[in-house]
């Protein structure tokens, strides 16, 4: 059995994946916040009652809200602040007497995809995250690329491409530096951009009734998303996009944001050609995450 975690901030979500990719088995806790210690036992109960239910042993993956430094082997760069700065997988295994692997949320997302969801198939898979906040994970032939520095596909902390009148400097963000992409295609951004005063999914829904200002909102969202994943065709020149998260659930960005980015990839509006990368809907919705953190320990990764 391949055990999946995602260790989220509010909850800690278990999976169980059978060899062939069939869910044998799912758990959830809650997640023990500001209690590194806490949180470590919370994993080792579900990892042990999930092998306890399914009668018997599994690997372990797991996808955390941050990174592992390569060269320190500490969380770094979590939401969940209580992790950072501490030695994550080494207390795991140590804990769970076991190797264990443990990867960014966002790329056990990508991977989930690209193994056998709406980018399985593909050479080059980028998994985009748009909820809360942006996340951003790339799969070439299977496998998670990560980088030296761990933060391969760190796509929201990198500005708005191409800004307009109004987007320079741009809002504030948490890591410090403004403009970020995750300040303006994230749900809050979305809200922030339509005034403040309605929920993401009300400024979708009104949008859907031809509501002018919620129209207009999500219009701009729409031409933003195609302006930041234009850089990354530019730059990775993916087969597929996959978005997940809860904006990904607007249907109408999987038809427009295709036909507005074309006008942003490189050559591609001067030679009248439509950029082949195509855009696509997560298959396993939110389950993607705790399932690619199981797929890493897939004989391909």
């Amino acid at each position: 059995m391949r055990i999946g975690i995602d260790l989220g901030g509010t909850k800690i979500e278990g999976l169980g994946l059978a060899a062939d990719g069939r869910e044998i088995g799912r758990r959830r806790v809650a997640t023990p916040r500001g209690d590194y210690e806490g949180t470590i036992r919370a994993v080792v109960g579900l990892v042990e009652a999930m092998e306890a239910d399914a009668g018997e042993w599994g690997s372990v993956g797991i996808g955390i809200p941050g990174t592992v430094s390569p060269e320190t082997g500490l969380v770094k760069n979590a939401n969940s602040t209580w992790l950072n700065g501490r030695p994550l997988p080494a207390d795991l295994a140590r804990a769970l007497a076991r190797p264990v692997r443990v990867a960014n949320d966002a790329n056990c997302f990508a991977l989930s995809e690209a193994h056998d969801g709406a980018g399985a198939g593909a050479a080059v898979v980028f998994g985009v995250i748009v909820g809360t906040g942006c996340g951003g994970g790339i799969v070439v032939n299977g496998e998670v690329l990560r980088g030296p520095n761990g933060l391969a596909g760190e796509w929201g902390h990198t500005p708005l491409p191409w800004p307009g009148p109004g987007e320079w400097p741009g809002p504030s963000c948490y890591c410090g530096r403004t403009g970020c992409i995750e300040t303006f295609l994230s749900g809050p951004g979305l809200v922030r951009d339509h005034g403040g005063a309605l929920p993401a999914e009300e400024i979708v829904r009104q949008a859907a009734s031809g509501e002018p200002e919620a129209c207009g909102a999500l219009a701009r969202y729409e031409e933003r998303m195609a302006r930041a994943l234009a850089a990354i065709i530019n730059i990775l020149d993916p087969d597929v996009i996959v978005l997940g998260g809860g904006l990904s659930n607007v249907n109408r960005l999987y038809d427009r944001v295709p036909r507005l980015w074309g006008g942003y990839v490189f050559a591609a509006g001067a030679l009248g050609e439509s950029p082949r990368t195509r855009l696509l809907r997560a298959r396993h919705g939110d389950s993607s995450g705790v399932r690619g953190a199981a797929w890493l320990w897939s004989d391909r990764v």
